[in-house]
């Protein structure tokens, strides 16, 4: 699978991280390119017992072979890109493309109060503000900041070539398709597209050189912050059933539903999905905590895979069992 593209299938919080942290340390990509929004999404790795929650770099950083780069598309925040960088010791293989549009502090200012922040319930990292600027023209860009003046480069140009030579290049959605600008429950939206389609336009490829698309759902719905969610829960029963979750970036109690096949079809529609990836199957159904064979799986859950298989009509290619990279079921 020389170009495979990962993204998020619904409202973003999908486990996005563990599954391409599996890819990542499985089948050994070249290079990692980020795409998406900026550091208003966290991506949260768990391996060797190790939590790691990333906003800017790629996950497949847990792989020490790849490389790793951040596509022109990406808001780049430099305090916390460095912090990550340092963090994870990656300074000899990051790449930050030279047009990123850069969030500077008055971008994080505006973010955090008034009407994005009171009726839309953003994040507050300043990526609304940014791209805003972005558009009209007047922000800054990555060539431009200092501090990344060794990370710079053409990462289009290399993802390119690196695709001319058959290498494998995992491309790294944000967000889920939901909350697409385009395509989402506007106004309750991230300030960018965040499809499939989007996220080769952040790189800097055309979609012909798409071999895999994976779309990522969670065996149930969350959402952080204002929008519908059909089906939502009472926070009594999202706790009866252990669905309640924290968001990674602003620490606000998801909001949670049960799994909704009727979005899930139209983001496979939206995205051209070729595979799903199913996470937290063990919270719906915590018998199959672990479990890294489908046979092993308990009747119910085993049905429950199916149906989401026949009423989407996209194969379920990988299964997450638990928290950590390696607790899944790899049916590729």
């Amino acid at each position: 699978m020389p170009c495979l593209v990962v993204v998020g299938g619904v409202f973003g919080d999908e486990g996005k991280g563990k599954i391409i942290s599996h890819i990542a340390l499985r089948y050994h990509p070249e290079i990692a390119v980020r795409g998406g929004v900026g550091p208003n999404a966290g991506h949260t790795v768990v391996t060797n017992d190790k939590i790691l929650k990333l906003r800017m770099l790629p996950c497949a950083v847990v792989n020490k072979s790849t490389r790793l780069m951040i596509g022109a598309g990406v808001l780049v925040d430099p305090r916390i890109l460095m912090k990550e960088v340092s963090e994870t010791n990656s300074q000899d293989r990051t790449t930050v493309d030279r047009n990123c549009a850069i969030i500077e502090e008055k971008h994080v200012e505006a973010d955090r109060t008034g009407h994005l922040k009171e009726k839309i319930g953003t994040t507050g990292t300043g990526t609304g503000p940014a791209n805003s600027d972005r558009v009209l023209r007047v922000g800054k860009i990555a060539q431009d900041e200092q501090i990344l003046r060794d990370y710079i480069g053409d990462v289009s140009l290399e993802t390119n070539e690196a695709l001319d030579q058959k290498k494998f290049v995992l491309l790294e959605g944000t967000q889920g398709t939901m909350l697409s600008l385009y395509h989402g429950t506007y106004p309750y939206v991230t300030s960018k597209d965040v499809s499939a389609s989007a996220i080769c336009s952040d790189v800097g490829i055309g979609p012909k050189r798409v071999d895999e698309v994976i779309v990522v759902f969670k065996a149930y719905l969350t959402r952080v912050g204002a929008g519908p969610l059909d089906g939502e829960l009472d926070l009594s029963e999202t706790m009866q059933r252990g669905w309640q979750e924290f968001g990674s970036v602003t620490g606000r109690l998801r909001r949670a539903a049960p799994f909704d096949y009727e979005l899930a079809k139209r983001s496979i529609m939206l995205n051209s999905g070729t595979q799903i990836a199913l996470t937290k199957l063990d919270t719906v159904f915590p018998s199959c905590a672990g479990a890294k064979e489908y046979s092993k799986l308990p009747l119910e859950a085993r049905h429950f895979v199916e149906e989401i298989e026949g009423r989407v009509g996209c194969p379920v290619s990988y299964i997450g069992t638990g928290a950590e990279a390696e607790d899944i079921i790899d049916r590729t």
